[in-house]
């Protein structure tokens, strides 16, 4: 995945905004709340750090081309950067962002939730 293609993809999802910042990283945030990042590498290649339940946190941070995120995993949030996006297909890491997007949006008030008409299905 390119980052225009992650940036194309965060834009489809509910209530999302973007914004460039941590030294140029393409950060996209639901309600406020940063769901999902794509910079950080340290390879030339594209990188792209979100967040996870506690489950796939232990999962995927034992998978080839996965790794806990820099700075994030260090202060104990479940968070992991896929830096090597040669090994995976970006259907998983569609999801792995869905997923991110709806965990971060779950932790937003219920009154914002409703005001940017997230989560109503519950």
């Amino acid at each position: 995945m390119t980052y225009d293609d992650f940036n194309a993809f965060c834009e489809s999802l509910p209530a999302t905004t973007y914004v460039s910042q941590w030294g140029g990283a393409h950060v996209w945030k639901v309600g406020g709340k940063v769901f999902a990042i794509g910079g950080w590498s340290e390879l030339d290649e594209p990188a792209f750090t979100f967040k996870t339940s506690e489950a796939d946190y232990y999962f995927l941070q034992e998978e080839p081309g996965y790794k806990p995120a820099p700075y994030m995993a260090a202060r104990g949030m479940k968070w992991i950067q896929q830096y090597d996006a040669s090994k995976r297909i970006d259907e998983e890491l569609k999801q792995l962002i869905r997923t991110s997007h709806r965990i971060v949006s779950l932790g937003l008030s219920k009154k914002k939730q409703k005001e940017l008409e997230l989560n109503q299905d519950q």
